[in-house]
This record gives structure tokens, C-alpha cells and sequence, in this order.
């Protein structure tokens, strides 16, 4: 049970809302919004301040800037996409703070949104300096944190700005929350995690902590080859982490103290090189050649993988089975993503980034029970580790 008071817990009525959101969306080389699901993920929010006559003040940052403006990161094409989802007109300050800025809130009316220029181009952001995160402050009277997907970061429009306002968690932040700690605490069983991707540093300590909870845990993606040479098994060309083999190994021999298993893939889709165009076979996992590496988990696994997750009644998916972005590495994702939606008694969720781009490429995301909109912040926390932005809030 989420335990931060929400805004459903404070009167905004006539009230300037600072609302923390996490609009860092891709772009095309246009400079056009090209996935706009993390606006749609915060709209129930912002209809709710709207509706509730707040002065809503939208803060968010988008990609990397170097701590000062930079017109490729800009907030800009974002306005047309939130305007046009929210049926209303958002106003838009190529500023963060200042007097224009300052201005521009002093004249807004109830139920008016004006959003602010990307909070990174401010130097004072990612430090978490105390003078600009009391510019944002003054802003507004309320503070809300939508940006789930900000909040293992400890920056000033995610934690600085809690400690000069009354802060509330917005409905997005509350459900991520609540979605995620539901996998640790109340999961229905069997519970089956499947771990992709291609670093196995950043899932080890999932895979930990997972070893007290889930039932079975499937490991594809480039990490899976970091397990097999931990147990000596040759793997050509793939991706292994030298550094964290003997993690592995110490995480593997838990696991079968802890009667949890750990099924790595049997066969795989192997190339000389990640191109388009490669030449692919299938070989056994003992039979990867030298020359080559593992691109994509084989057909015998796909239907192991297949079966384990057929059989669950609660899936939590992060990172894919291959390199999915290139046709000839996509079946195993592809089919291991199918296999996951088809399991209609099951609760799906899916920690952000690369599975979601995967279920998008697939057309397979509507049919997941919650897909999280924070990678990094998703795997934090169902690592144990407190959220910032999420501990900054005031307690129910």
C-alpha cells in the first residue's frame, strides 16, 4: 500500500501546482515527439489538477544537456503533444526561472497549465543546488512528483523543491509504486522474471533479490552469457562481463540453495556479426564457434522460455532476448513478449526501456497489465533500494 499522501490528499483549488513530470521522450531527427507514452501515462494527473482548478506549473527535463540550454533538447515539441491530448491549451516559457518566468505564473488563472523550458539547461538541477531548487519553489505553493521515471535521482525539481513545499505524489508515481511493490510483497505464484538485456552489472542484484520471491527466472539477452561462463561454459564471441563472473557464479549457487530456478538458454541464434544483413545459424549453447557470437535466444529455448511463462499467474519482464531491433535477432523478444500477452490469467509488468520499445515494435504493449515508465527507477526499486524522489514526499 503506497504510503505518501497523493494529491487526491490536499485542496488545489486556486492553488500554483509545481508538477514534476517525466517528459524525457525520443525525438526524430524532425524534432517531433516519436513516443509519446509518458505523457499519456501522466494525463490522469494533470486532467485532475485541471479539473480541480489548479494553476498547473509543468516541469520535466528530456535527454542529456550539459547544465545549459540547448535547442535540440528543448521542451518545445512537447507542448503540441500534451495540448493535443489534453483537449486544452498549454502555454510554453523557453525559461526555467526568472523574472519572466516569475511573471508568466502571477498571471496565469485556475485550471491554465504553462510548462517550463528543460529543467537540466539550469547547472543547479542534477546537483541539487539549495538556491535554484528555491527559485523553483517559489513558483508555487504545492509541489507534486508525477516522474516516476526521475525518482531514484536525487536532483532539485525531485527532491530540493520537497524540501520548501508541501509534496504530494502525483497518480502515476503512486501507481508505478504500488504496481511494483505488489511483485515483492503479494505476488500470486508460480511468479516467473524474465531478465534480458545486455549487462548482467545491472541485474545481478535484481536477480538476488529476486532469489527470495519468484518461483523461476529466465535469463536471456546478452547477460545470459556472463552465467554460462560462470559455469564454464564456452561462449565465442558473446557479450560476457569478465568483472562480474564470479558474482555470477556466487548468485548461481544461492539460487540452488534457495530451490529457485535459473534457466539460461539451451541454443542460440549466433552471427559473425550484429548487422541486418548477417549470416545467421542456430547452434546448441555449447557450440557457439569462436568466431561468432549470440545474438538471439534459439527455437528450443523460446519454447522453454514459452512454457515457464504459460504456467505463471504473475510475470515481471525487463530487457530482451536478443538484438531485437534487427529482423534477423527479433524472434526470440518477439515470441517471448506473444507468450507473455497470451497469458490472459496472469498479472504482466514489464520494467520500462528496451521491453517496452520491444512491445511497441510488436504491437503487444496493450496487452500487458502495467508497463512501468521508469527503467532504472522500476529496477531500484524492486532492488530494495529507497527512491528519493519518492521518500521525499510527505507520509499519509
Amino acid at each position: 500500500m503506497f504510503d505518501k499522501r497523493t494529491v487526491k490528499d490536499v485542496d488545489v483549488a486556486g492553488k500554483r501546482v509545481l508538477v514534476r513530470v517525466d517528459f524525457n521522450v525520443p525525438l526524430t531527427g524532425a524534432g517531433a515527439v516519436a513516443d509519446d507514452m509518458r505523457i499519456r501515462a501522466t494525463l490522469p494527473t494533470l486532467r485532475y489538477l485541471v479539473d480541480h482548478d489548479a494553476k498547473v506549473i509543468v516541469v520535466s527535463h528530456l535527454g542529456r544537456p550539459k547544465g545549459e540550454p540547448d535547442p535540440a533538447f528543448s521542451l518545445h515539441p512537447v507542448v503540441h503533444v500534451l495540448s493535443k491530448l489534453l483537449g486544452r491549451n498549454v502555454h510554453f516559457i523557453g525559461e526555467v526561472v526568472g523574472p519572466d518566468v516569475t511573471d508568466a505564473v502571477s498571471r496565469m488563472v485556475p485550471g491554465e497549465i504553462l510548462m517550463l523550458e528543460n529543467v537540466r539547461f539550469e547547472p543547479g538541477e542534477k546537483t541539487n543546488d539549495p538556491a535554484f531548487a528555491r527559485q523553483l519553489a517559489d513558483l508555487a505553493d504545492i509541489y507534486v512528483d508525477d516522474a516516476f521515471g526521475a525518482a531514484h535521482r536525487a536532483h532539485a525539481s525531485t527532491v530540493g523543491v520537497a524540501a520548501d513545499l508541501p509534496a504530494y505524489a502525483g497518480l502515476l508515481l503512486a501507481k508505478e509504486v504500488d504496481t511494483l511493490t505488489d511483485l515483492l510483497t503479494a505476488p500470486a505464484h508460480p511468479f516467473a522474471a524474465v531478465l534480458g538485456g545486455s549487462k548482467v552489472s545491472y541485474k545481478l542484484a535484481l536477480v538476488e533479490r529476486f532469489l527470495g520471491i519468484v518461483d523461476t527466472i529466465l535469463i536471456g539477452g546478452g547477460m545470459c552469457f556472463t552465467f554460462l561462463v560462470a559455469k564454464g561454459v564456452p561462449v565465442g564471441r558473446s557479450l560476457v562481463e569478465a568483472d562480474f563472473v564470479e558474482e555470477a557464479k556466487r548468485v548461481l549457487e544461492l539460487a540452488r540453495t534457495k530451490g529457485v530456478d535459473i534457466v539460461l538458454p539451451v541454443d542460440f541464434v549466433v552471427a559473425a556479426s550484429i548487422a541486418e544483413d548477417a549470416a545467421t545459424k542456430v547452434v546448441g549453447r555449447e557450440e557457439i564457434p569462436a568466431d561468432m557470437m549470440g545474438l538471439d535466444i534459439g527455437p528450443t529455448t523460446v519454447e522453454l522460455f514459452k512454457h515457464a511463462v504459460a504456467d505463471a499467474k504473475t510475470i515481471f519482464w525487463n530487457g530482451p532476448m536478443g538484438v531485437f531491433e534487427l529482423t534477423p535477432f527479433e524472434a526470440g523478444t518477439r515470441a517471448v513478449a506473444s507468450a507473455i500477452a497470451a497469458n490472459l490469467r496472469a498479472v504482466s509488468v514489464v520494467g520500462g526501456g528496451d521491453s517496452d520499445a520491444a512491445l511497441k515494435k510488436f504491437g503487444l504493449e496493450e496487452r500487458m497489465t502495467f508497463v512501468s515508465t521508469g527503467g532504472g527507477a522500476s529496477m531500484k526499486l524492486l532492488e530494495g533500494a529507497k527512491l528519493p524522489g519518492v521518500e521525499a514526499l510527505q507520509d499519509k
